[in-house]
């Protein structure tokens, strides 16, 4: 039984690899997106005095 998961550890290690460095990147292009929420040249207004952003 050990050797099977000792000579396919490649099943495991392969897409779990995938998925940290989609959720790493998926991260990563929020942060960039929220630089630009609200602007005006995204939806043609500013903000009022205390008003919240439209997405957190």
């Amino acid at each position: 039984m050990t050797s099977i998961l000792i000579r396919q550890w490649y099943h495991v290690f392969v897409p779990a690899s995938g998925m940290l460095l989609g959720w790493y990147l998926d991260r990563k292009e929020t942060e960039r997106l929220v630089l630009f929420r609200d602007k005006t040249a995204l939806y043609g207004r500013e903000l009022q005095a205390g008003e919240k952003p439209s997405w957190p």
